[in-house]
């Protein structure tokens, strides 16, 4: 018997990583020395929030979903848990571990860095799967995240 993906299973994720995302800069912005690193990572803590808002408002209109034509069930169904389970937030507390022994802000950002790389990746995916109606809100979302790496790298190089 064929199983369909849910899309508010995805959905489900990408709320808990924008949360996590959240939680991490709140965390960074009160460890930052420098008012324009704090400034940033409150700024990107309420991006994260407002990501949040966009996905728990998609839960309840997502339904099944088939899976990408190139895919199999249990191809994709690895690939995802893949994806997720690499997630800089997802890494068995690696996040938590890279911030406690964070030494400077840079060690910060190269963190910030990398789940924002991992969340655009993610979302990009997710797009993927969502109903075309709600392709628009995956990908404006994944943009920012964009936007947010290159905010992260700006700041790294001043």
């Amino acid at each position: 018997m064929a199983h369909f993906f849910h899309a508010n299973e995805i959905a489900k994720v990408a709320v808990e990583i924008e949360r996590k995302g959240r939680q991490f800069y709140n965390r960074a912005a009160d460890a930052a020395q420098s008012e324009e690193t704090k400034d940033l990572f409150r700024y990107l803590a309420e991006e994260e929030t407002k990501h949040e808002e966009i996905f728990s408002a998609l839960l309840e209109r997502l339904g099944s979903v088939e899976l990408p034509a190139w895919s199999n069930e249990e191809e994709y169904t690895t690939y995802l848990n893949a994806l997720i389970d690499s997630h800089a937030l997802f890494s068995g507390g690696l996040a938590e571990k890279y911030m406690a022994d964070a030494a400077d802000e840079d060690t910060a950002i190269r963190m910030a860095m990398s789940f924002e790389k991992d969340t655009l990746l993610f979302f990009l995916e997710m797009k993927e799967l969502v109903p075309e109606s709600e392709k628009d809100a995956v990908q404006q979302c994944a943009d920012e995240e964009r936007n947010h790496l290159r905010q992260l790298k700006e700041r790294l190089n001043s």
